[in-house]
């Protein structure tokens, strides 16, 4: 039995303004119409010998990890919830001891894939997981090297050993970090080296027994927090004290670049890892400038850019090998040789303590999302949608009130000790300090106007009395 294990704790800080801390790039449709994360689970549902997948994501995320798998019809196994992030071997030991305790007497093999990468090829893919089963049966710590198309800088490399079969795993001599320009190029012309994927095979024990031997201390952190978890609808909740006191690190430096069972599979798949607006330009389809456009745009004497229009039409003239990002409250302009650079945008908007390095104008909640569409001194106005069948939790605000104008769908209303139904065109006002609550009733989404008005609007203004979502008090918005 194989237990894929998808890893869903990036960031995509490269891929600001659209991959933001509460909405990173797994879940955005950057390559098609299925998210990231969505295009993982599916590449290897079906796959024969292969169960329902375990995930392992930030808690702020699960309830958009929940849903967009759902959505597709697939039920993981699991959604294991980091309350810290801790890198890549901490999240794969929990993986590991979930499914050895989950399948007592059995020792699965666990196929580690990052949520956000793209695969083209993915017949190729599956082939290839087929093929290397046996040498993870046999106790290899497999990793899976990318055969490289380029001289890239932005990658890790695994230099291949001696071969093992006729397959073409190979031992793996060593791992080497991000290389400058003239040492890809070398190793590109040496044939010996492969880019470092990231994804990876291995039975559980052989892995726990390498992170014991390397790691001990993760290894009884991850061990702890598994003592203490919970259960809560589809999410297993880890002991935040145990795993907060988990070293950080990769898998790569706590495991794979020590051990002596490591082997590489090279692939030829059509892989990205989707790490920069440039590598997105490069797996997209190009018009016949050599752009991609998305959304509203006009593009006049433009050649080999990147233009994305997500809110409103964007022009672009004379321009070249630019990338243009475009939402609702930012806007990104760069030269496509420098958008490794993003990052250090993100890193100045969170000096500056600004909403737009963590938060879209649009955020989502388990139960829909709100937009605030305009705001000043003392009134703020929000487009909210609740999903069918579900609710906002019960609150009241000590100094601000709120005006409710359904725009489609139908409210069910608790204000106060009054409950009654809202429909197209209908309004509702909450006064300040009346405890109420907002539901979806019906079968389509209910949208809404809000507009609040009061001396202050933060919210922190929020007393709350239940949640039908099992969220802390500390972490409820709305």
């Amino acid at each position: 039995m194989i237990i894929p294990v998808i890893l869903s704790g990036g960031s995509g800080t490269r891929l600001w303004p659209l991959s933001r801390e509460t909405y990173p790039k797994q879940f955005l449709p950057l390559v098609d119409r299925h998210t990231m994360l969505q295009n993982t689970a599916l590449r290897i549902a079906g796959l024969n010998d292969m169960a329902a997948p375990l995930v392992v994501c930030n808690e702020d995320h699960r309830f958009m990890v929940a849903e967009q798998l759902r959505a597709v019809g697939i039920q993981p196994a699991a959604v294991m919830l980091e309350p810290v992030g801790r890198n890549t071997a901490p999240a794969v030991a929990i993986a590991a001891l979930h499914a050895q305790r989950e399948n007592a007497g059995a020792d699965p093999i666990l196929l580690i894939l990052p949520a956000d990468h793209v695969i083209t090829d993915v017949a190729g893919f599956r082939a290839a997981i087929l093929q290397v089963a046996p040498q993870a049966e046999a106790g290899c710590l497999i990793t899976f090297g990318i055969v490289p198309t380029a001289p890239e800088t932005g990658y890790g490399y695994i230099k291949a050993g001696a071969p093992l079969d006729e397959i073409g795993v190979c031992t793996v001599e060593r791992f080497v970090e991000k290389p400058d320009q003239t040492t890809a190029e070398r190793y590109l012309e040496s044939g010996d080296y492969y880019w470092n994927s990231g994804m990876f095979m291995f039975r559980a024990s052989a892995f726990l027994a390498e992170l014991e031997r390397f790691a001990p201390a993760m290894l009884a952190a991850c061990q702890q927090a598994l003592v203490h978890d919970r259960t809560d609808r589809d999410f297993l909740w880890l002991d935040r004290a145990a795993f907060a006191a988990c070293p950080k690190d990769s898998i790569d430096y706590a495991v794979m670049e020590k051990t002596g069972h490591a082997v590489v599979m090279p692939l030829t798949v059509g892989w990205n890892d989707v790490g920069s607006w440039s590598a997105l330009w490069e797996v997209g389809e190009r018009d016949a400038e050599g752009n991609i456009e998305r959304g509203d745009v006009i593009s006049v004497d433009t050649h080999d850019s990147y233009i994305d229009a997500a809110s409103r039409l964007v022009a672009t003239v004379g321009v070249e090998h630019l990338v243009v990002v475009e939402t609702s409250d930012a806007v990104l302009v760069a030269s496509k040789d420098r958008v490794q650079d993003v990052k250090a945008v993100v890193d100045q908007l969170k000096a500056r303590q600004r909403p737009e390095g963590r938060l879209h104008r649009k955020v989502y909640r388990p139960w829909g999302c709100y937009d605030s569409i305009d705001f000043d001194q003392r009134f703020q106005v929000k487009r909210i949608t609740v999903n069918p069948g579900a609710s906002l939790s019960s609150q009241m605000h000590h100094h601000r009130a709120e005006h409710w104008v359904v725009v489609h769908g139908t409210a069910c209303v608790t204000r106060g000790e009054d409950v009654f139904l809202l429909t197209e065109n209908q309004s509702t006002y909450i006064p300040v300090g009346v405890r109420h609550r907002l539901e979806n009733p019906g079968k389509i989404p209910l949208e809404i106007v809000e507009v609040q008005s009061g001396s202050y609007l933060g919210e922190d203004d929020i007393v709350r009395y239940d949640d039908a979502y099992g969220r802390e008090e500390c972490e409820i918005k709305k």
